[in-house]
């Protein structure tokens, strides 16, 4: 693929980062912290989706498949996070997409964490996590792990 970009041509290597999706689910419309993220994100690298504020779980999962992302982060702070993670990792496998790897922060107590994990949640930063160290999480995660779940290639022939 090729885009403009400041006045000339560069190919894009498409399949060779992470693209992630990122979201305010329920109803906390606290975004300062998830935008930070996202723009660090994008600053190293990786495709950012961003979703914005008051996102449902089925909307999420939705927009992670059609996006075919690597993985979805979650950001909550209104209490509710062990029944929204848990309803949007029910539905990754309802979808047949648990290769999508789902990751969040927020202010989740210590032992929900530890049962969010269990449930299939691969990280949990707390506020004031380095940004580094959620960069450096995605970066490591593996890139098309939807569509090896499905055992497909990743969107057609990318070149690059």
């Amino acid at each position: 693929m090729v885009e403009e970009s400041r006045g000339r041509k560069e190919t894009r290597a498409v399949a060779k980062k992470p693209r992630i999706l990122i979201a305010k689910i329920g109803l906390d419309g606290h975004d300062r912290g998830v935008k930070i993220v996202a723009r660090a994100l994008r600053d190293a690298g990786i495709e950012v989706i961003y979703l914005g504020i008051h996102n449902t779980p089925q909307e999420i999962v939705s927009s992670a498949i059609q996006e075919d992302v690597d993985g979805v982060g979650l950001s909550v702070h209104s209490a509710a996070h062990m029944t929204l993670f848990k309803e949007v990792t029910r539905l990754l496998k309802k979808g047949k997409a648990t290769g999508i790897a789902v990751f969040g922060g927020g202010i989740i107590p210590r032992e929900d964490s530890r049962a969010l994990k269990k449930l299939g949640v691969r990280a949990l930063f707390a506020p004031g996590a380095p940004l580094e160290e959620i960069v450096e999480f995605v970066k490591r995660l593996p890139l098309g792990r939807r569509q090896k779940a499905k055992g497909s290639a990743r969107g057609g022939s990318a070149s690059g």
